[in-house]
């Protein structure tokens, strides 16, 4: 069963989503809330799998809130709800280290399946919201970015490479297998692995990670079409 947190402050989606995550038999809402200072308990209490939250709330908002909650819940995945695709808004949340994003008028199908899809999965932002993402980010000139910090962590082989290229352009395990011609649990090892090279708790993480580090060019275009 994963359990679900709900942290949205306009009551009638926030009402919608409960009822669409209450009714699969493997998803349970543990509860909702309408701010961060809100949440931050109920997260403590139920330990849920997946914090689904607005990024515009009143007092802090969805990246901070993003941030508290990976910083004392590791385990937890948080998937961030916006209205808007400002990169700064993208590459904040994202460095705060939300597992995706979603649209507030995604399909609930799509909801459910990034409920669903493990850390290692696609990345759940929209492809046009990926572009964005990817085109706004550039080497960081920060001299501890990851590149620097972790030292021989990012030392990447010529095929993690290859499949962080594929994990740029958006693709899960299963699609990067087939892109390698390689079996799905072989294509899971490798994101994995460049995950914890990256130090990432996602495949967005990763990323993000590669391409501030400036591990990682990927256009938008390249985003797009996929």
């Amino acid at each position: 069963m994963i359990r679900v947190l709900v942290v949205e402050d306009e009551r009638t989606l926030a009402d919608a989503l409960e009822i669409a995550i209450g009714a699969q038999p493997d998803l349970a809402c543990v509860g909702a809330a309408a701010t961060v200072e809100a949440a931050l308990p109920l997260v403590a209490a139920h330990s849920p799998d997946v914090v689904l939250m607005d990024i515009h709330l009143p007092g802090a908002n969805g990246i901070e809130g993003t941030r508290r909650i990976g910083a004392a819940h590791p385990r937890t995945r948080v998937l961030l709800l916006t209205a808007d695709t400002d990169p700064g808004q993208l590459v904040a949340g994202t460095s705060a280290g939300a597992a995706g994003f979603l649209v507030k008028d995604s399909a609930f199908p799509t909801v459910l399946a990034a409920i669903r899809a493990p850390a290692e999965g696609p990345m759940y932002v929209e492809e046009s919201t990926l572009g964005i993402l990817v085109a706004a980010l550039g080497p960081s000139s920060d001299e501890t970015a990851p590149s620097r910090r972790n030292g021989d962590r990012t030392r990447l082989t010529a095929r993690e490479r290859e499949v962080l290229q594929l994990m740029g352009r958006g693709l899960g395990p299963r699609a990067i297998a087939e892109q390698l011609v390689v079996s799905p649990h072989t294509a899971r090892g490798h994101v994995k692995r460049v995950m914890a090279k990256l130090g990432a708790h996602s495949q967005l993480e990763a990323v993000v990670t590669a391409a501030r580090s400036g591990l990682l060019r990927v256009s938008a275009q390249e985003s797009r079409e996929h």
